[in-house]
Formats: structure tokens, C-alpha cells, sequence
């Protein structure tokens, strides 16, 4: 049976971004925290390398900022980077505090590594599995407090809004959810309501992310009326592990930060023929790089080789890599790790403030659903989960402050499923499902055409069609809402990838090879498109 439930805060994600605004409300506020699978299941826990900061005396905010700029090739918005980084050193101290196992090379000195785009070691990290790290302590501390209510197995469908209502106002209220254990449509309503869903990276054929990151938040956001922008800008992690079992797992960025070398088949090195920093180059030319030697001889993938250093050094700083490519019969200190470049990081997403708001009143966005403007074109290594803590801190601040709690609770209609059916059909759905991450990776994938995205375009117009008249006519399954999130999402990466008219960091075009004078966002604004006949 379907339900309905109130809360002061509803935070659709439970990632770190979502866990952290969550533990950063105060006590006496009622808050439900809600993950589509399984508390931990989302991205977070797989981050690999660390988080970026200011901690040592021989780094600097402005240097942190310096290589952000660099990295996001001319987009982005200084000062959301400057504020992110400034905050940068309270978030890792909070982490800290609540009992994050930071990895120390001495008593009271945690040890930090070095990235690719990074002028200086200021990643700090849980050897290999700092996200694991991470996402432990921050469910374990959020399982203690008794104002949070985390809820599993509830699948958002879409956000409620007063114009969805047809009430007065340009406000959210809450949202629908699918509850996958009873398969009833339920209702949460809240005086604010947060998106903490991750990023869309599963619109990819071959991605790092777990199943999960179909770009829930953007899609909903997408379609309540919020603008989303520089979504052309999918990273590509250039090292994703290449073994028919090895399922998506990555090869940390920090392995070439700690001396890692790129190799060609026949064992020599190229990095240095495609960028003057070589490995450490930043994220979209390594991947690029990889792609085209891919492509130009032919291979199936290359490899990446540290087993030049000390065995007991390898098995210290990368025990789950070690572990992982062991089990599959790679032995790392002994031999290179065959890899291929794997979608990983949307950069764009729902535009927001510093304080994480969106469009619609008493709606926000945090983590990678959000585009803040410190990513711009291309993200610099573990600024990501900064990212997340910074603007989940913000937020819980602003929505302290800004929120009228002692309000009515809003009111919402249940769900309405009168004049649909059951299915008899999925197969349309994991058609359509694979159709889609195909022809993505093979048309809007890290080198782009016009011809190509036309292509896309056209593909994804005929797709968006037939799951529309899915969704209207038959129950929702999880599967059909990650595809009709996908498909959404996948028509905003194409609008954007055509809109712009040159190559700038992650976003590739052999049409239009070289970067245009001056650097602007791509912008798209549903309202907008709808006027046009376009949605």
C-alpha cells in the first residue's frame, strides 16, 4: 500500500554529498534520507585516490586554485573555486573529527599524494579506498542520529512542485518515489528537498561508476523547469581496468601520481609526445592520448606499469588495486595493468549557487548532479569529493537559515496509477537501455563530429518517443525510470555538445579542432526549448 510521509528535509542521495548536508542540519529538524538500492551503493564508496585540499605549508589556496582554473581550460567560475577551496581545509578537518582513517606516514601526520593537473602533493587519502573510507564513517555517524530517517530500496520518480500541483508558487514540496520492496508509488513531502544523486555516467556504454549514476537528479531537475549547464563535458577516466571480469573498476589517478607510466603494447612510453607533464598530464588529454593510440594501432587496451617500484610500496599505498588485479591473475608489482579509458565524471550538471540552490525555491543540488562552476571544462583530480563536503555544508547552512519550518507541511496528491498497466514487454526496456549507451559512446564519446551528433540526435528523438509512451501506458519499474532518466540526460549532453562550436577541455570536436577566443557556458533552459517546440 502506498504511503505518504513529511519531513522538515528530504535528501534524495546518500553519497557523500547527501550524508554530509544530512549530518550538518541541526539535531531538532526531522530528515529523510533516501538511496535508490542500498545505502552505500553509490559512487562514492569506489573513489579510489583522495580528496584535494589545502593541508601542507608548502601548498597554498591559490595555488589549489591556479591548477582548477588550468584544468577547467577557460570555464570555470573563480569564484566558486576560490570558495570551495578555501573551505577546503574545515571539510577535511571535519572528516577528521568524525573518525575518517586518513592514511599517516608518521604519528599525527597524514600522508598526501600527488595528481595529475596537481603543482603539489595535497591529496589526502585512506591508502587506495578513500571513498570507502569515507562513505563508512559518514553512514555510521548518520546510522547514530536519531533525527535521520535513511530509507533503502526507494527510487525517486519526480519532484513535486507547485506548478506541478497548479498551486501558487515556484516552489518543490517533495517528491514520488518507487518503493522496490513493496512496488507501491510513495509520497514525501518537505519544507526542502535536496539532490544528492550523482552524476550520468551509466549513459555510457563503458563507465567507472556503478549502475546507479543514470543521472536521476539532473533528469528530475531537467524536467521541473531548473537549468542545467555544460553538460557536453563528460569526463573519461583515462585507466579503468581492461578484463572481461573485472567489471567497472578503476586504476586510480594516484597510480601515475606515484610513478606510474603509460605503456604502448610493445612496452615504450607516449605520454610525453601528447603533453610536457607526461602521466601527470591532466584527465581529458591522457584519455585522449590513450583513445588515439588505441585507435591508431588497433589494441584492445594499453597499459599502465609500477611495478619498477618496491613490491612492499605498491602493496602499502594500492591495497585494493593489488588485490582486485591479483584475484584476475595480475600481478601489479610484477607486470603492467592493461587499461582503457571508461566514462567517469559528469562535469555539468543542475546550475546552482554556492550555497547549492537551484532555480525552483527550496530546491537544492549538491555533489555531481550540481554544476557549480569549479569543474568548468574538465574536473582536476579529487576535487570531487571537496566538492561534495563544501557545497553539503553550504547547503545545510543556508537551509537552516532560509527555510520557514514552522510552515504547514505540503500537501501532495498520491500517485496515480488508475490508467496504466503491467508490462508484459521489458525487453523494449534493455533494448533500449543498451541502444542508448551505444550509440552514445560510439557518437558523443571523447572525440566528436557534427555528423556524428546529428546522428546521436536523431537516435535519441526516436528513443525519447517510444520510453515516453512506455512510461505513460505501464506501471514504472526501476529499470524504466533509469531509462527515462538516461534518455533525458543523453538529450542534454547532444544539445550541448552541438551548441558549442569549438574544442575546450573534455569535449572534443575534429570539425572544430581549436578553442574559441573567449570561454562561455552552455546554458540550456527548459522554458526556453519548450517555447520552441523542442520538449
Amino acid at each position: 500500500m502506498s504511503q505518504s510521509f513529511c519531513f522538515d528535509v528530504l535528501i534524495i542521495g546518500s553519497g557523500a554529498a547527501g550524508l554530509t548536508l544530512a549530518l550538518s542540519l541541526p539535531d531538532h529538524l526531522q530528515v529523510a534520507v533516501i538511496s535508490k538500492e542500498s545505502l552505500d551503493a553509490g559512487s562514492t564508496r569506489w573513489a579510489q585516490g583522495g580528496v584535494a585540499a589545502v593541508l601542507d605549508a608548502d601548498d597554498s589556496v591559490d595555488a589549489h586554485v591556479q591548477d582548477t582554473l588550468i584544468a577547467g581550460a577557460g570555464l570555470c567560475h573563480e569564484p566558486s573555486v576560490r570558495f570551495t577551496v578555501e573551505n577546503s581545509t574545515d571539510a577535511i578537518q571535519w572528516l577528521i573529527d568524525i573518525g575518517v582513517p586518513f592514511t599517516q606516514d608518521k604519528p599525527d601526520h597524514f600522508h598526501l599524494t600527488r595528481e595529475g593537473g596537481h603543482s603539489a602533493r595535497r591529496i589526502i587519502h585512506a591508502a587506495d579506498a578513500t571513498g570507502h573510507a569515507i562513505s563508512a564513517t559518514l553512514l555510521a555517524r548518520a546510522q547514530e542520529k536519531e533525527n535521520l530517517q535513511l530509507m533503502q530500496n526507494h527510487i525517486a520518480i519526480d519532484l513535486i512542485t507547485h506548478e506541478k500541483l497548479g498551486v501558487e508558487g515556484h516552489g518543490c514540496v517533495g517528491a514520488y518515489f518507487l518503493n522496490n520492496t513493496t512496488g507501491d508509488v510513495d509520497v514525501i513531502t518537505a519544507h526542502a528537498v535536496v539532490l544528492a544523486t550523482g552524476g550520468a555516467s551509466k549513459v555510457y556504454l563503458y563507465t567507472s561508476n556503478p549502475d546507479g549514476a543514470s543521472g536521476d537528479g539532473i533528469a528530475m531537475a531537467w524536467r521541473a523547469g531548473c537549468r542545467v549547464a555544460n553538460m557536453e563535458f563528460n569526463q573519461f577516466h583515462p585507466t579503468c581496468l581492461y578484463h572481461p571480469q573485472a567489471g567497472s573498476f578503476l586504476i586510480s589517478e594516484a597510480v601515475r601520481g606515484e610513478g606510474g607510466k603509460l605503456l604502448l603494447p610493445d612496452g615504450s612510453r607516449f605520454m610525453d609526445n601528447f603533453d610536457p607533464r607526461g602521466e601527470l598530464a591532466p584527465r581529458d588529454i591522457v584519455a585522449r592520448a590513450i583513445d588515439h593510440e588505441m585507435k591508431r594501432l588497433g589494441a584492445d587496451c594499453l597499459f599502465l606499469d609500477i611495478s619498477h617500484k618496491p613490491a612492499a610500496f605498491i602493496r602499502e599505498h594500492f591495497p585494493t588495486i593489488y588485490e582486485r588485479c591479483l584475484e584476475l591473475g595480475i600481478d601489479i608489482t610484477r607486470e603492467p595493468i592493461p587499461v582503457v579509458p571508461a566514462a567517469h565524471y559528469t562535469c555539468g550538471g543542475v546550475v546552482t549557487d554556492t550555497s547549492g540552490r537551484t532555480d525552483i525555491e527550496n530546491l537544492y543540488a549538491i555533489g555531481e548532479t550540481a554544476c557549480t562552476g569549479l569543474h568548468g571544462a574538465n574536473r582536476l583530480a579529487s576535487n570531487s569529493l571537496l566538492e561534495c563536503l563544501v557545497f553539503a555544508r553550504s547547503a545545510a547552512q543556508h537551509i537552516t537559515g532560509n527555510t520557514d519550518f514552522d510552515a504547514p507541511f505540503p500537501q501532495a496528491p498520491a500517485w496515480d496509477a488508475s490508467q496504466v498497466i503491467d508490462s508484459d514487454e521489458d525487453v523494449v526496456i534493455s533494448h533500449n537501455w543498451d541502444e542508448l549507451r551505444r550509440f552514445m559512446w560510439d557518437y558523443v564519446g571523447i572525440v566528436r563530429t557534427s555528423k556524428r551528433l546529428l546522428r546521436a540526435r536523431h537516435r535519441v528523438q526516436l528513443l525519447r518517443q517510444e520510453i515516453q509512451e512506455f512510461y505513460s501506458n505501464y506501471r514504472v519499474s526501476h529499470d524504466l525510470l533509469e531509462l527515462r532518466n538516461l534518455v533525458d540526460v543523453a538529450d542534454v549532453i547532444i544539445r550541448s555538445a552541438l551548441l558549442r562550436k569549438e574544442s575546450r577541455g573534455l569535449h572534443f570536436s575534429r570539425d572544430y579542432p581549436e578553442p574559441l577566443p573567449r570561454a562561455f557556458d552552455t546554458v540550456l533552459t527548459p522554458k526556453y526549448l519548450k517555447e520552441l517546440g523542442e520538449l
